[in-house]
């Protein structure tokens, strides 16, 4: 949804925040539309490195300056697509500041809280800004991708346990900062 609704175009520069499941989503669809550069931006270094084996092609941590860093990275002018896929305030926030006048934030993020929409701000940058989630609408494209090898939704898969292991799975999972888990796979023997 985030690369559909974002509009991502052939040279764009696209910026995904977050560098979890649904945002390496959006980092393997969004290399579909052939973007000049994706940046992935993400806390965590093992994300960040799922997010290079995606097809991201710069990675920041958050610990910098984001906004210097992307603008230096497109002449000063921002991202043309920002997809948020975190779901929290300050990250779409800072989607908002990414992208360069005329272009796309799409929100695919799950906010439990109100963000705040700075129009002070973005009134005179004509930015478009969409939320979704996910629904079926791509699903039959995105199974026929799969099929003829455009997409690997393997690659989301880090770890594999046994039934009679579930709870070290939910272990694995849950502390997926140190573990690097993306999605945990159960199987019957």
């Amino acid at each position: 949804m985030g690369v559909l609704n974002g509009k991502v175009r052939p040279g764009d520069t696209v910026v995904v925040m977050g560098a979890g499941p649904i945002g390496l989503a959006a980092i393997a669809t969004a290399r579909l539309y052939s973007p000049n550069q994706i940046i992935a931006i993400d806390p965590v270094d093992a994300r960040l490195e799922a997010a290079r084996r995606f097809g991201a092609d710069i990675t920041l941590g958050t610990g910098g300056d984001i906004r210097s860093a992307v603008a230096e990275r497109t002449g000063g002018l921002g991202a043309d697509v920002a997809i948020e896929a975190v779901g929290i305030p300050e990250t779409f926030e800072s989607c908002t500041r990414l992208v360069r006048p005329g272009g796309h934030v799409a929100n695919i993020g799950v906010h439990g809280r109100p963000a705040v929409l700075h129009l002070e701000d973005l009134w005179i940058r004509n930015l478009t800004i969409t939320t979704g989630l996910v629904d079926t609408s791509s699903t039959p494209t995105l199974l026929s991708m799969v099929a003829a090898g455009r997409l690997d939704p393997g690659q989301f898969i880090t770890h594999r346990f046994g039934l009679e292991d579930m709870e070290k799975a939910y272990e694995v999972f849950s502390n997926a900062q140190d573990t690097g888990a993306l999605k945990v796979v159960l199987t019957r023997d």
